[in-house]
């Protein structure tokens, strides 16, 4: 007889569809994918960092931006959200090379664990394990 250790689902608990696009929230983490062109304010993110106000108060929490569109990013963000001390993993995943170097440029403002992945299982185990 043999034995299949079954996947654990990802549920999704929340799903918001905003101007710049949309935000999954699971258990203990949260995944962004943005509409291609949008530029990310600080006043549009205020937007996601009310979801996870709701979703995760007083509750660590990881974030997952998939990069599958091309966007930009004012830098004020990342000042913003080096603050947030219940948020443990950032991730960003990408296959683009351009976002590859981005990263890179993005990690300065952050200074908090952020990491660039391309496969998203990757990004995913990364941050569960940050969280936990």
């Amino acid at each position: 007889m043999k034995l299949e250790r079954k996947k654990k689902r990802k549920i999704i608990v929340r799903e918001y569809q905003l101007e710049i696009g949309t935000v999954q929230v699971f258990e203990n983490y949260l995944v962004t994918n943005f509409e291609e062109g949008t530029t990310l304010t600080l006043e549009r993110a205020y937007q996601i960092l009310g979801i996870a106000e709701i979703h995760f108060k007083d509750k660590k929490f990881g974030y997952i931006s998939l990069r599958k569109n091309s966007f930009a990013i004012d830098p004020n963000v990342y000042l913003y959200l080096r603050g947030l001390d219940n948020l443990k993993a950032f991730a960003i995943v990408s296959v683009k090379e351009i976002d590859m170097h981005n990263f890179k440029i993005e990690k300065l403002f952050y200074k908090k664990p952020m990491k660039f992945f391309i496969a998203y299982e990757n990004a995913l185990a990364w941050v569960k394990r940050r969280v936990k």
